[in-house]
Order: structure tokens, then C-alpha cells, then sequence
């Protein structure tokens, strides 16, 4: 685990503990004053003026390993010196200093699992991400050995002159020895992102694709489906099928067994949450335990307000799958998936509700990993901007997006997997104009795709994004083709070219490292 034994410097710690279950967590939290402990037990903290991630302050080691493996657009470099002087300077942090240990598992396949040692300073910290790894048997935390080790310090800030990093946050990562450090940050997600980081660094050379993604399965596990698909684009709320069990809703493997959780826990988001829209998350974000990121509590009656959005909508919590009930796997694996699901909400108005890919295609759309948000409004008029974050998990990728594009192309051509491509976002006119398509549609889309009622009916090409979508289904052509719900058909035609422009200038990028059928499958100019 490198030259420097940090074992050696617990001795020095203030208080050092290890292992604690939730309810000691909570405990140590409260009486820590780390945060608020609310009327259902649940416990709310602030995180500062980090609320989330904070991607461009990633730095990975530039070594003989990772040289020509690292997608070094992504990643900032740090000099292994550096990196050295940083990891002895927060180790020398901790003296003094209360500490918490967690050892937990990483990956639901037991042959993929990985042993992960994280020391913080904070019990929330540490409950956080005892929710959202996985526990191991008592037995199993008995000499404990890790293969990954986190060491998180939101107290410490970095020097950038004196360890060569952009800013006074920091998280770096040495592969090669396997450790990651967490510098300057209080937002909890970093620890939980580092894992996904790492697997997406590890996973490639053994044939197994790691993705940022939600799954679920029929009762038995199989009929896998897998959702890929960024904020807002309805990737949880279309994943937890009360029809079908839910494997995860974040990050999953791909092996040539079937599909695995790299979790067993839930990091959802809060704001705006209520019983009527998503229930089962409701439920379990009023459990005891359950960590709370930047909700507001009312500090007389300690109840939340989920609808207060004053320190960030970007609202959290982190609790265990098993809150969010029966309709979860209890393995957290399931079948090769038959069907794969590519959501985007597009703010222009002008995608089909739902499309087919061919494995060409997937690749182009997986690269894209395309959504758009209503940017801003002036007298009325919304103004759409296109976001473009490849694979779907952009911030999170060690490795060239082309590694993980093959990857999917490989699985899809050797298990003949299914393909779709659907849009939650407007019809009949850009945001402002048109409507958000009906939620009822889509989920009555999905759960055809899913069951393979699409399979044998007559298809069109789109003029625009070049992707085969449906005439009709059972006869109702309602919302299928995007310019037949415009009142004006020039403003459609003008949207439509709009972005697909902004699709070919995006994917630039990606055409030196491509086939060409997979660039000449794309939207069409």
C-alpha cells in the first residue's frame, strides 16, 4: 500500500473508532454536534459551501501504470512527490484528531468484491458510507486488509503551489498503490464517487464494464434492465418499477455472468420530495439513521422541509437499499441484461419519445451522453442548453470514453441486446412552449420496450437523428413523430437542426478514436 504506514499514525489520534454500527454513528454524530438529529431519526447536516462534487479537482498520478492508460483530458495530473508530501502532511492532520474507520465491501459478485478501508473525520462520514457500501459480517472487519484505502480530511486544504493541485480541495488518486485522498471537501459523495472512479479504472482490463447507471429485473432476476441517463432525465424515478425488482439505482458492472451493484445503498435526491410522487424514497429518507445532505430542519420542531432549496437543490440523503422495501434485490445481481435504456430529456422539443439503436448507434449516443436544461427565461422565451457528458458519467472516468464505447458495443453484439433511446422532455414546442411529455407515455414506452411488445412493429426513420422510431403503437400515433405536435413546422425544422449541429460538433471529439459507421449512424445535418 505504498512507503508510508498509516497505521503508525492512528496512535497519535485524539479517538480512533472502528467498525461502530449505525445507531453508534448517530449517536457519536449527535453528541458531536455535527449536525441535527430530526424528529424520525434521521440525521441532517451542512456541507459548506461544497454541495456536490467538485470534478476539476481531481488529480490522478502520472506513473508507468497510468500513463498511457489515464484519459488525461479528464484528469489532472499530480507528481507521485506531490502526492507523497500530501498524503504524509494529512496523516500527520489526523494527530489529535477524532477519527472514524469503516470497512466495507465494494461490489455485490462476490468474485469482483474489493475490501475497502475509509478513514474520516466525521461519524456522519462514516455512517454515510457504511449506507451506501456494503457491511460485512462482523468476522469479516476481523484483520481486515484493504484493497482500496480512502483517507478523507475535509479539515485539511491543499496548498496548490506546495502540492501542485488547482485549489484548497483535493481529491487524488494513486492507482497503482490503490489509495485515494480526500482533501478540503465536505460533501460525502466524493468517498462514494472515489470507489465508482477506482472500479472504472479497474474493470476494463478484465472485460467488465463498469457504468454509471440504475437496473432492475423481473422477480427472478432476469429480463435485466439497465438506464442510463443523467440528472433530471427520470433515471431512478423509471427504474424503481413496483412491478420489478430494483438491483441499483447508481453504478453497476457488466460481467459475462449478468449485472452487479457496486453498492448496497441509495444516495438519492431530497429536494422537492414528497409521498405522493416517489413514496418508497420518502419512506425511507424518514428512516433512523438515514443521512441528510443540506436539508433544511425546523430547529424547534426538527422536522424537514423538503421544498427549502436555500443552501442547495442539489438536497441528498444516503440510507441502505433495504429502506426502500420489498421491490429490492437481495443480492444486488441479475441476468445480462436484454435491455438497455438511454434516457435524455430534451428541452428543443424535437427527439422522439422513444427510438431504437443499433449497436452503432448506442456507441455514438453512450459517448454523446446527451440531456438539456431550460437555461434561462426573458419575456417568456426559455432558451434550452444542450449538456453533453460522455458515457453518462463524464467526472467519473479514469479511462478514455472509447474504452468503456467498446465495451458496450462488445456486450451488446455478443449477448443481442436491445437498444433504446428515450426522451422525458418536451413535445410541441422547446421549454416554455411545449409540454413535458406525459409521464403515463413513457413509462407505458418502457414497459413495451422492456417486454419486447416494440420488437415486430413498423418502424420509420427520423429525418434528423437518423434512429428508427415507431409508426404507432397499438394503433395510436400520438406524440411518435415530434414535428406532427408543433403548431409551427419552420420553428421545428429550425430546433431540430440546432441541435443536431450541436450533436456533430460534440462528437468531433470522439472521430479519430471511432469506426466510421458509428459516426455516419449519428444525428444528420
Amino acid at each position: 500500500m505504498g512507503t508510508l504506514d498509516y497505521k503508525s499514525y492512528l496512535k497519535d489520534a485524539k479517538d480512533v473508532h472502528v467498525n461502530n454500527t449505525a445507531a453508534e454513528l448517530i449517536q457519536l454524530a449527535s453528541s458531536l454536534n455535527e449536525g441535527l438529529l430530526t424528529v424520525d431519526g434521521s440525521f441532517s447536516v451542512d456541507t459548506g459551501k461544497h454541495t456536490g462534487r467538485s470534478p476539476k479537482d481531481k488529480h490522478v498520478i502520472a506513473d508507468q501504470d497510468t500513463e498511457d492508460n489515464v484519459w488525461w483530458e479528464n484528469n489532472a495530473r499530480i507528481e507521485r512527490s506531490k502526492f507523497d508530501l500530501l498524503e504524509k502532511d494529512m496523516l500527520e492532520h489526523m494527530k489529535g484528531k477524532t477519527l472514524f474507520i469503516q470497512d466495507l465491501h465494494a461490489g455485490t459478485d462476490p468474485d469482483e468484491r474489493i475490501k475497502v478501508r475509509i478513514i474520516t473525520e466525521f461519524a456522519w462520514q462514516a455512517l454515510f458510507i457504511q449506507h451506501l457500501l456494503i457491511l460485512p459480517q462482523r468476522s469479516q472487519q476481523i484483520d481486515f486488509s484493504e484493497d482500496l484505502l480512502i483517507i478523507d480530511l475535509p479539515s485539511f486544504k491543499t496548498d496548490p503551489d506546495k502540492y501542485g493541485v488547482r485549489t484548497d480541495t483535493t481529491i487524488a488518486c494513486d492507482f497503482t498503490n490503490n489509495k485515494i485522498l480526500i482533501a478540503g471537501t465536505y460533501d460525502a459523495g466524493e468517498i462514494k464517487k472515489s470507489v465508482f472512479t477506482y472500479f472504472n479504472y479497474t474493470l476494463p482490463p478484465k472485460g467488465i464494464f463498469p457504468m454509471h447507471c440504475s437496473a432492475n429485473s423481473d422477480s427472478k432476476g432476469r429480463n435485466t434492465a439497465i438506464f442510463f441517463g443523467l440528472s433530471g432525465t427520470g433515471k431512478t424515478t423509471l427504474s424503481a418499477d413496483p412491478e420489478r425488482l430494483l438491483i441499483g439505482d447508481d453504478e453497476h458492472g457488466w460481467t459475462d455472468k449478468g449485472v452487479f451493484n457496486f453498492e448496497d445503498g441509495s444516495y438519492a435526491k431530497a429536494i422537492n420530495l414528497s409521498k405522493e410522487a416517489e413514496p418508497q424514497i420518502y419512506d425511507a429518507v424518514r428512516r433512523f439513521t438515514t443521512v441528510l445532505e443540506n436539508v433544511i430542519v425546523d430547529t424547534d420542531t426538527r422536522e424537514l422541509n423538503f421544498n427549502d432549496g436555500s443552501l442547495t437543490e442539489n438536497t441528498r440523503a444516503a440510507f441502505p437499499m433495504a429502506f426502500v422495501g420489498d421491490n429490492v434485490s437481495k443480492d444486488g445481481m441479475a441476468d445480462i441484461p436484454s435491455t438497455i435504456i438511454m434516457l435524455t430529456c430534451d428541452a428543443f422539443g424535437v427527439m422522439p419519445p422513444i427510438s431504437k439503436l443499433d449497436s452503432n448507434q448506442a456507441v455514438y449516443h453512450f459517448l454523446s451522453g446527451y440531456t438539456a436544461k431550460v437555461a434561462g427565461t426573458e419575456r417568456g422565451v426559455v432558451d434550452p442548453s444542450a449538456t453533453f457528458s460522455t458515457c453518462f458519467a463524464a467526472p467519473f472516468l479514469p479511462r478514455h470514453p472509447i474504452v468503456y464505447g467498446r465495451l458496450l458495443k462488445e456486450k451488446m453484439e455478443k449477448h443481442n441486446v436491445k437498444t433504446w433511446l428515450i426522451n422525458t422532455g418536451w413535445s410541441g414546442g422547446p421549454a416554455g412552449i411545449g409540454q413535458r411529455m406525459p409521464i403515463q407515455l413513457t413509462r407505458n414506452l418502457l414497459t413495451a420496450a422492456i417486454n419486447g411488445d416494440l420488437d415486430n412493429i413498423d418502424m420509420r426513420k427520423d429525418e434528423y437523428f437518423n434512429l428508427m422510431v415507431p409508426v404507432s403503437i397499438n394503433g395510436d400515433s400520438s406524440y411518435l413523430n415530434p414535428i406532427d405536435t408543433w403548431s409551427n413546422k419552420d420553428d421545428f425544422n429550425i430546433q431540430a437542426k440546432k441541435l443536431v449541429s450541436m450533436f456533430v460538433e460534440n462528437f468531433k471529439k470522439f472521430e479519430n478514436d471511432v469506426d466510421s459507421e458509428i459516426i455516419k449512424s449519428g444525428p444528420i445535418l
